[in-house]
């Protein structure tokens, strides 16, 4: 398929034609809509008392299927497997993998948007990025000028689609003073320069995370969107459900895993090093966690380092006080693109080297926050003291390092 990265660097995203192929279209819908019903079963059992029989079937603006999570990827078998296979195919793998500059893109998440029963109308615009938990948008958008995109996401609809909206050119500069008028009187209408992506059966949309986006309108019309992402590693709970792939798909995801467990242990060398003020492997592990990352690179995947520094302390000792409230609400959600590998990578870690580790990061998250709580439309928060679109200034990498021993001398 050819594609054009230039204009998807500049754009922020692609809109491309035919990603299922068209021989392949009726038996996806088929797979996809098997796994719909065996996770509405899911959801019936897993409901509350006070929920209606659906469960999250009835109660979601947007209910949506995790193949990659169990209890749905333990249900996943012969007659369902092409609803993960279409994750491998040269159409979203590997375009993906062409946009993104790697040589084996990995799926990050797999996952299904259907239509609530009901209508419900339209969400708020809104960048896929939070800056408590990750980093401000201008370490992004510093980062993707610099190198280029670390993921991108895509909406494949199963059936005619056209909620999504986008801004194209969002994911390269904050919002104008125009935009954040308009997202505080009402973020639920179109923005002026909003482009609407019509698409077909089969079609897709492929952006990058940071851009400005909106689901337009969540009404009862049949919608079944396959949607997911790709990035240069990735995490599974089991890979249980590869047994009913094809083996060239087997190989690609136990490829993917053990690239995961080698950028765990980059992670936990990097902390280490940090621990014991040793710059050289610091410096060293920064770069495998960053391969071909520049100078912006490498301060936002410090700045990763430190949240997931956070998540080590809030999981080793559920009283840490280093962090807000917003942020400990955070810590369960692992997400590996950005190093918050979870509550087991945290166990690698005693409780005093989470401390040590605290001191050597503290000085970043001091910096990415304000005196008081603020706000700025087009993010999937309320106020917060984290600074949502500006970097740290006159701070990097060697200041970090710097500081480890300027701690130890004080």
């Amino acid at each position: 398929m050819q594609i054009n990265r230039d204009q998807f660097l500049e754009d922020g995203y692609l809109v491309l034609k035919q990603i299922i192929p068209s021989d392949q279209l009726d038996n996806l819908r088929i797979s996809y809509e098997h796994l719909v019903e065996k996770q509405k079963v899911i959801w019936s059992t897993e409901r509350s008392s006070e929920a209606p029989y659906g469960g999250v079937w009835e109660t979601a603006a947007q209910p949506r299927l995790l193949l990659q999570q169990s209890p749905l990827a333990d249900l996943i078998d012969q007659q369902t497997a092409s609803a993960v296979e279409i994750w491998l195919h040269p159409n979203t793998q590997g375009v993906s993998s062409k946009l993104l500059g790697l040589p084996n893109a990995a799926v990050t998440e797999m996952m299904l948007m259907c239509n609530p029963v009901s209508d419900r109308g339209p969400a708020a615009w809104h960048r896929d990025i939070h800056p408590i938990d990750t980093a401000p948008l201008q370490g992004y958008i510093d980062d993707i000028i610099e190198t280029g995109p670390r993921y991108v996401q895509w909406n494949i609809p199963l059936y005619d689609d056209d909620v999504l909206w986008i801004v194209p050119g969002s994911h390269l500069r904050p919002n104008t003073d125009q935009e954040n008028s308009q997202l505080r009187a009402d973020p639920r209408v179109p923005l002026p320069d909003g482009i609407q992506t019509h698409l077909k059966a089969g079609d897709g949309v492929i952006y990058i995370t940071p851009i400005l986006h909106w689901g337009s309108n969540y009404s009862s019309k049949m919608r079944r969107t396959i949607h997911g992402g790709f990035s240069n590693h990735t995490q599974y709970p089991n890979l249980d459900f590869v047994e009913h792939l094809t083996t060239p798909g087997q190989q690609m995801f136990e490829n993917w895993d053990r690239r995961s467990i080698e950028m765990q242990n980059h992670t936990e060398s990097a902390l280490r090093a940090a621990i014991k003020q040793d710059s050289h492997n610091y410096y060293s592990n920064l770069e495998k966690l960053s391969p071909g990352r520049k100078e912006k690179g490498k301060i936002l995947t410090t700045i990763f380092l430190s949240k997931a520094v956070c998540f080590i302390n809030l999981n080793k000792n559920p009283n840490f006080e280093g962090v807000s409230d917003d942020l400990r609400q955070k810590a369960p959600n692992a997400h590996p693109t950005t190093l918050n590998w979870g509550a087991a990578f945290a166990d690698r870690f005693s409780l005093e080297e989470a401390r040590i580790l605290w001191d050597r990061f503290k000085i970043i998250e001091a910096k990415l926050q304000a005196d008081e709580e603020h706000f700025y439309p087009g993010f999937q928060s309320g106020p917060m003291r984290y600074f949502f679109n500006q970097m740290p200034t006159d701070f990097n990498v060697a200041d970090l390092v710097a500081s480890w021993n300027e701690s130890t001398n004080s």
